[in-house]
């Protein structure tokens, strides 16, 4: 007998800005770049594409091509969407004095 699970789906758990910024902080953390794109994604899907395209300023297409598996979207982009998801990216040191 087989059980069936629904897939995980993040989009589902991102509720509020605390838990995003964490989900965030954690992908930026990971060596892997495409990692925080498909966290940024999963963001994006759990507030809406369509929304937040219109805040950040860009077309639904040309936020679903920034955020597709392999896209190398430039610096601005993200900004953009980073801050019409209302959060901020910031540097901290590796090694605390």
């Amino acid at each position: 007998m087989k059980i069936k699970t629904p897939l995980f789906d993040a989009a589902d758990y991102l509720e509020d800005e605390e838990t995003i910024a964490e989900y965030l902080t954690a992908a930026l953390e990971d060596p892997n770049p495409d990692l925080f794109l498909v966290a940024v994604k999963d963001v994006a899907r759990a507030r809406g594409m369509t929304q937040l395209a219109k805040d950040a300023g860009l077309g639904r297409e040309s936020l679903y091509k920034a955020l597709a598996p392999g896209a190398k979207p430039r610096y601005d982009t993200v900004l953009k969407v980073v801050r019409a998801l209302g959060l901020r990216l910031h540097a901290q040191p590796v090694r605390e004095p």
